[in-house]
């Protein structure tokens, strides 16, 4: 069975994360926190976990692989699209100023928050709302994270990216093709966008009518 130290040193720093600041992260924040009891035994797998729903705690390095090429530093204002479990809003917590996680699913943001509140994370807050529209009440953000995959890239969440700040957003459809890809926004808020590496993720839930 995995434990903690094996799923840092084989499956995050063996495949290149270096940054010792997210491994300190999920040192502090264990994954088998954040999921139920039948799972536990699997807490460390290198592998996606269900946490209900229909929805997913996300593969370990897949976590600290986003978390390191969204460059977070202390100062930054994060908006986090898929709270989900809690897992990755606590990490981002531990690498941010602020945090503001989003999650669709009621049951899912509630047991989120209480979790969060047991772990006394104080920067974080988890609304449940449609993460399509980002959270204008936060806004801007220096960089914004989505943890299910988009068909496309919500406006919203480009509209509120602050200048110099970064989106990164799986995109693409479920039993499709997805491409994890980054958003940048430039001083003068211009735009770019790049590729980087092929990802499996649950759909973003798209509002009414799209």
């Amino acid at each position: 069975m995995n434990n903690l130290n094996n799923m840092l040193t084989e499956q995050i720093t063996a495949r290149g994360i270096k940054n010792q600041d997210i491994l300190n992260a999920m040192l502090k924040y264990p994954r088998e926190l954040f999921i139920a009891a039948d799972v536990q035994e699997h807490a460390y797998d290198d592998a996606p976990l269900h946490i209900g729903y229909g929805q997913t705690i996300s593969q370990p390095y897949i976590v600290a692989f986003m978390l390191d090429i969204l460059e977070l530093t202390p100062s930054c204002n994060v908006l986090e699209i898929g709270a989900g479990s809690g897992y990755q809003a606590a990490l981002l917590a531990a690498l941010s100023k602020q945090v503001t996680s989003i999650e669709i699913i009621p049951e899912l943001a509630a047991s989120a928050q209480q979790k969060i509140t047991e772990l006394e994370i104080k920067n974080l807050t988890i609304e449940n709302s449609n993460g399509y529209n980002g959270w204008e009440q936060n806004a801007p953000y220096d960089r914004i994270i989505v943890a299910a995959a988009a068909p496309f890239i919500p406006e919203k969440l480009i509209e509120q990216l602050a200048p110099a700040g970064k989106i990164v957003i799986p995109v693409g459809k479920q039993m499709h093709p997805q491409q994890l890809k980054i958003i940048n926004k430039d001083v003068n808020s211009d735009v770019s966008e790049s590729d980087s590496i092929g990802v499996r993720f649950v759909p973003l839930i798209q509002p009414p009518g799209k």
